[in-house]
């Protein structure tokens, strides 16, 4: 044995793994944290000569079925979170103080709801800490869902830097707030911008915001999918560049407007559509919304997309001036 295998050696038996209340060595308690390699088998439809211009990605008539199938599903949980929103969403729409609300939402679009009917929330409401107090969440051990930004080794940086900016601000809502006169869609964008936060990245933010805006809490709405913000292997990104065909942002963005434009859909709804459309049939990110797909938006798109069902025909015309669902 070497002097450098005998040293690890003698490391090892010193420093033994710890034991679960068992006995047993501790088993990894879930693979959904940032930084960890995850392996999911992409959908991949058969390909029977299907063509369309927005789509120029796609070419089968099964992935633009499904493509609006999500986009009915996004749209609908927009809607939820303005007439019904579920669970820890419903008190932060509730709650008088917008700072411990948007302290919630924040948290909600770290750590992301769990894929878990009976309760997606509970593990974000068991670890949040009042903002008014001023302590961190301790968030070692804490259940996350398929959306989740957390790092066990950067989380304390990330939310020591959002509580710092937003005190610098003079609080949440000053440091997410601009100018009345900007449009909705400016708003999100600068305040996106001041959400550039270590370990916080493009899909969280986005997330953040839409939450805030579909609740009420902020006036922002968007316009785009910000891509050009996007991380290599962001989720969002990947599925557009697969659907539209082309790789830099500011072609996906143009392609992705055109898209939005004929199916009279939002950016807001497209960035989870996207990201479920990627994954395998059966395994929607719901986060937490209690939503089912609507028809008419289902329709709607399917018609713009040229794979309408027989019974759709006449049911999802869209006109040349289609506006985004509201």
């Amino acid at each position: 044995m070497t002097g450098q295998a005998a040293a690890r050696l003698a490391k090892d038996r010193a420093n033994p793994p710890k034991k679960t209340a068992g006995g047993g060595s501790p088993a990894k308690r879930r693979t959904s944290r940032t930084g960890e390699v995850k392996v999911r088998r992409q959908h991949r439809a058969v390909e029977d000569g299907y063509e369309h211009g927005l789509v120029p990605g796609l070419k089968a008539s099964e992935d633009a079925r499904r493509l609006a199938a999500e986009l009915a599903f996004a749209t609908a949980r927009l809607d939820e979170l303005r007439s019904g929103p579920p669970g820890l969403l419903a008190d932060a729409a509730v709650v008088e103080d917008r700072e411990e609300a948007l302290w919630t939402l924040f948290l909600v679009a770290y750590l992301s709801p769990v894929e878990d009917d009976a309760d997606p929330f509970g593990a974000i409401a068991d670890v949040r800490t009042p903002w008014a107090g001023g302590e961190l969440p301790a968030l070692e051990g804490v259940a996350t869902g398929p959306r989740t930004a957390y790092d066990a080794r950067r989380a304390a940086d990330t939310l020591a830097a959002y509580r710092s900016r937003a005190e610098k601000a003079g609080g949440q809502v000053p440091l997410l707030s601009a100018e009345a006169s900007l449009t909705p869609a400016r708003r999100f964008e600068r305040a996106f911008e001041r959400l550039s936060l270590p370990r916080f990245p493009r899909a969280a933010r986005y997330e953040f915001l839409v939450l805030a805006g579909g609740l009420g809490l902020l006036d922002v709405q968007p316009s785009s999918l910000l891509l050009a913000h996007a991380e290599p292997m962001d989720p969002t990104l990947l599925a557009a560049k697969r659907i539209f065909g082309i790789g830099d942002a500011i072609n996906l963005q143009r392609r992705a407007s055109e898209l939005l434009q004929a199916g009279g859909v939002t950016a807001a709804a497209l960035d989870l559509a996207l990201v479920n459309w990627s994954r395998p049939t059966g395994d929607r990110i719901r986060a937490g919304s209690a939503a089912e797909e609507d028809p008419a938006v289902a329709a709607r798109v399917a018609q713009a997309l040229g794979v309408a069902e027989p019974e759709d025909d006449g049911e999802g015309d869209v006109d040349d001036e289609a506006a985004p669902h509201s």
